[in-house]
């Protein structure tokens, strides 16, 4: 009978123990720093390389992103990405912020894309500016070859801004000047970059 008295005591110790020390292994659990996706120790150059490459391939491979839209992206030190630029289609926009935010080891992600107002005429100045910079006589027609042709027409209320990357000032030139030949253009901004002078964003082509 002592025997069996002892082992009860010995198990209600022991319970007792177990459920005084649980709450206090939780609250240490709790106290134990976390590593942060966001933490600016975490992150080091080639991570963030490797972070900013990603999001490029999620921006270009957007089923309906096309030579009409424009979409850019800023990777800061701690992993937050900041989208810029300007689309036709509010659901591309909406898939490229989607898209980004699925992205391991993304940080926070804030949406600076502008949608482009619905307009029939806006829409009639981007087939004209089209085929006005890749004319089939003009130098810039091996450009439109490409999968995604790189200078990007971007058309606003009648304003036509140019955006991309061109290989030579020549090109961006001739760019600019048959942008400016189409009627109905109120006016003309030439973004074209050179290859080779990008700055530190993501510039999709």
């Amino acid at each position: 009978m002592r025997t069996k008295s002892f082992l009860k005591a010995l198990v209600a110790v022991m319970v007792g123990i177990l459920i005084t020390s649980a709450p206090n292994a939780r609250a240490a659990q709790r106290m134990k720093p976390s590593p942060s996706l966001n933490g600016s120790t975490d992150r080091n150059p080639n991570n963030i390389k490797s972070l900013s490459e990603e999001v490029r391939h999620q921006l270009v491979m957007l089923p309906y992103y096309s030579v009409f839209d424009w979409l850019q992206a800023e990777v800061k030190g701690n992993g937050s990405i900041t989208l810029m630029g300007e689309v036709t289609r509010p659901t591309l926009k909406d898939d490229a912020v989607t898209r980004v935010r699925r992205i391991e080891g993304a940080g926070t992600v804030t949406d600076k894309i502008e949608v482009l107002p619905l307009s029939n005429m806006d829409d009639q100045l981007r087939i004209a500016v089209y085929r006005s910079v890749y004319s089939f006589n003009s130098p810039l027609f091996r450009y439109a070859t490409q999968s995604l042709p790189p200078i990007h027409i971007i058309v606003k209320n009648g304003d036509v801004t140019l955006k991309g990357i061109v290989a030579n000032q020549a090109d961006s030139d001739l760019a600019n000047l048959a942008a400016n030949q189409v009627p109905g253009v109120f006016s003309v901004r030439n973004e074209l970059q050179i290859e080779g002078s990008t700055d530190e964003r993501i510039s999709e082509r």
